[in-house]
């Protein structure tokens, strides 16, 4: 198995909602990218109080910090603002006004796979990739997001370095990581001549229980169901969507790419 064919193969296991992900990398939707303003961005059925920041403090910043369930933007150590994976419209305005305007692409749901949903995807330089989805996730994200390089090119002109939790990279070998991880927060993809791990590096979008009450059983005359499921169907569940959060993505154990939502060991494809 070439490397190629293991990204190809990690692509279609991740469902990356950007479109169709080709072998190189690239997203092809069948439709032409085009430069997309914030103001473009379609209704945000999860739309939360926008972030306030000045372009001054957003000048400033030097990094950015892809968590399991939101972009940090940073100088030096310093927290300059935050944006909730959970609200799309502010997550794409905060890119566009540090990064410029992005090139973006729609996706209908199905195009490129039967689980991708729809929704616009934006890219700046090659190496953010936000797809907006037009609903909500089921875990609750209205964006998934992909890093696909160390750094990308602010619109004030200097480098933004692009990051994952504890500082991880694209091109960082994370060996002693994938070694030192649990069984439970690695997978691994292709043969020993062609590796490829998949390593959860902060976990996140935990799933919601049901709160609610049991029926009400009172003077009815009538028998009500009570049963709660088992333990055995409990864990059964937890096994099938696996464990969610930020991701690194490898070439042997360097990485290519840094994702969010993207959980490991999931036999759910839906």
């Amino acid at each position: 198995m070439t490397f190629r064919t293991v990204l190809a193969l990690s692509a279609a296991v991740l469902a990356f909602s950007a479109g169709t992900v080709a072998v190189d990398g690239t997203v092809g939707t069948g439709v032409a990218a085009t430069p997309a303003s914030a103001a473009e961005l379609g209704p945000d059925p999860v739309h939360h109080e926008s972030v306030r920041v000045t372009n001054a403090k957003l000048k400033r910043v030097d990094s950015i910090e892809l968590d399991a369930e939101s972009l940090v933007f940073r100088r030096g150590d310093k927290t300059v603002t935050e944006a909730s994976m959970r609200d799309s419209r502010t997550t794409v305005s905060l890119l566009n006004r540090l990064l410029g305007t992005a090139s973006r692409t729609q996706t209908a749901e199905g195009d490129g796979g039967a689980c991708f949903p729809a929704g616009t995807t934006y890219t700046w330089g090659g190496a953010v990739r936000v797809a907006a989805l037009t609903s909500p996730a089921a875990a609750g994200n209205a964006v998934e997001i992909r890093v696909l390089r160390e750094t990308v090119r602010s619109r004030f002109g200097g480098d933004v370095e692009l990051t994952g939790p504890d500082g991880v990279q694209v091109g960082d070998d994370i060996r002693t990581a994938i070694q030192d991880a649990p069984k439970s927060d690695r997978m691994s993809f292709g043969s020993a001549d062609a590796r490829a791990f998949q390593l959860l590096l902060e976990p996140g979008w935990a799933p919601q229980h049901d709160a609610s009450s049991p029926p009400d059983s009172r003077g009815t005359g009538t028998e009500t169901d009570t049963s709660t499921p088992s333990d055995t169907d409990t864990e059964s569940t937890a096994a099938d969507l696996g464990t969610n959060g930020v991701s690194a993505l490898t070439d042997d154990t360097t990485v290519t790419v840094l994702g969010s939502p993207m959980p490991v060991h999931a036999k759910r494809t839906c």
